[in-house]
This record gives C-alpha cells, structure tokens and sequence, in this order.
C-alpha cells in the first residue's frame, strides 16, 4: 500500500513515515499544499494523510480541488483544528475522515485500515437531483443554474431530503435528522419549512405521500 503524507511539520512528517513504514507501507512526504496536490493528482496513492494549515494551499482546498476532478482518493485529514465547525468543513469538503492533533498513534492506524478496507468508491460532494444541484462545502442551492437563498434550516431539510431522492422520508425522521434532538420540536414544524422550500424550489420538487411523509421527485 502506498500512502501519501501531506504535512509542513517535518518532526511530525519524518515520524509519521518511519512509523507508517514500520508498519509496512511505502510512504512519500510532502511539506506544502500544491505539492501535496500534484503528488495525489499523479502518484497513485492508496490514501493520504493531509494536513489542514499547510504553506501554498490549505487542506480543505486541496481535497475540494481534487473532489471537483473526480479523484476519490482516500483523506484521513489531520489538524490542531479540533473546532466541531472545522471538522464538518472537512468532512463537507470531501475528507474521509478527521483526526485532531494530539492524537493516538494507534487510532490514526486504525483509521487508516478503515480507509483503505473501504477503498475509493465515488463520493460526488455535490448533490444533484434533476436541475436541483446542493453544495455542502460551499453552502449553495442551484435550480436549473439559478441560485436559490436557503436559511440554515431549509438547507439541512433539503440536504436530507436530496440525498434520498426518490424516498419517501417520515416527518419523524426528519425531526430526528434535521432538528435538534435534545429539543423538544412538534411535528408540524416539519409542514411549515416543507412549504418553505416549495415556495422557493417549486411546489412540484417536494411531493406529500398522505400518511407517510415527504419525497422529493427526481
């Protein structure tokens, strides 16, 4: 297995290789981001480690650069930043996994294996449903190439519901999914910003099954 080390911080980097091929894989290191960039572009890697705050270019743009190209190369991302925003900015724009600095060394191991038993299965980051295009990253909503202004909330109900295109989802599900669980939410929220959305996507995006729930047509 060959693994790609993108970090700035060479005791880190250096000890990171020595242990990674103690462990049996061959390992290439690089200390800024568009290095990092065209060694994944080009070096046929099986994963890579990418650190976040790197010289050039950081992290979160290097993997939103490759994702964009369609290279779906395994990213456990690995950074001081240990903010819960800043993990949800990676994993939005196309990282595996997060691991926050200090870490266990036999958990990034376990992490790895986990990567690479899963291998590198296309993970578009953009969700498209006919002309209804979601950017997680970037927190767009496009119809038919026109953008559409969502709240916070209509943004979480529709990213839900686009990644079951076709499904019938329960309001109760989406309660559960959508809005904050410790709170208690009644279920006729759900109805109100299911007309939200309609009146800014469209009555016929988003389809009423009597006694079951919400689907959004494809």
């Amino acid at each position: 297995m060959r693994l790609l080390v993108v970090e700035d911080e060479a005791r880190l980097a250096s000890a990171l290789q020595r242990g990674l091929q103690a462990e049996g894989f061959a390992v290439d290191v690089a200390a800024t981001g568009p290095a990092g960039l065209d060694a994944a572009r080009h070096g046929g890697y099986d994963a890579m480690i990418l650190d976040v705050m790197l010289p050039g270019l950081s992290g979160y743009e290097l993997v939103r650069r490759l994702r964009a190209e369609q290279h779906w190369l395994p990213v456990l991302m690995l950074s001081a930043k240990d903010g819960e925003y800043d993990q949800a900015d990676g994993l939005d724009c196309g990282a595996d996994d997060y691991l926050t600095k200090p870490f266990s060394y036999v958990v990034l191991l376990a992490r790895l294996r986990a990567l690479l038993r899963r291998g590198a299965p296309e993970r578009p980051t953009v969700l498209t449903v006919g002309d209804l295009r979601l950017d997680p990253a970037r927190r767009r909503v496009t119809r038919a190439d026109a953008e559409v202004t969502l709240t916070a909330r209509e943004f979480a109900l529709l990213d839900y519901l686009m990644r079951r295109p076709g499904q019938v989802v329960s309001k109760i599900e989406l309660l559960d999914h959508v809005w904050d669980a410790s709170l208690e939410t009644a279920p006729n929220v759900v109805e109100v910003y299911v007309g939200y959305l309609r009146r800014k996507l469209g009555r016929d995006r988003l389809e009423t099954v009597r006694g079951a729930g919400y689907r959004l047509a494809t």
